[in-house]
């Protein structure tokens, strides 16, 4: 999981900063880190296309006690959940954006049969 230290590092290391007034340790920036994923959302979007453009398709919403494959092996969980594309996974703390992280797993487009999300 230390993507998903890597990614919300600089979204910890502005608070803690805003926080305490000077740059955090590490150990501090593992410690935020490890109070912050328990309220963390994340919102599954795909590309697909619209007419001349792109637009992005709200596929899932998931509360942190249900990102454990998503977080553990997150192309293999998208290809099997949802098929190949262009996939945009946005990271929430409550309203606040935290981070983002874009995949592209190969495979059939299975997730165009699905209902969209609103997000």
């Amino acid at each position: 999981m230390e993507w998903i230290r890597d990614l919300f590092a600089p979204y910890l290391r502005k608070q803690l900063t805003k926080r305490q007034g000077d740059d955090p340790s590490e150990a501090e920036l593992e410690q935020a880190f490890r109070d912050l994923l328990p309220r963390t959302t994340a919102t599954i979007l795909v590309q697909e296309p619209f007419h001349d453009s792109v637009r992005f398709k709200g596929l899932a919403r998931l509360r942190a006690d249900e990102m454990g494959e998503l977080l553990q092996d997150p192309m293999g969980f998208l290809q099997r959940t949802f098929g190949g594309g262009k996939f945009k996974v946005n990271f929430h703390e409550g309203w606040n954006f935290v981070a983002t992280i874009n995949f592209k797993p190969q495979g059939p487009p299975a997730w165009r049969e699905l209902p969209a999300i609103e997000y």
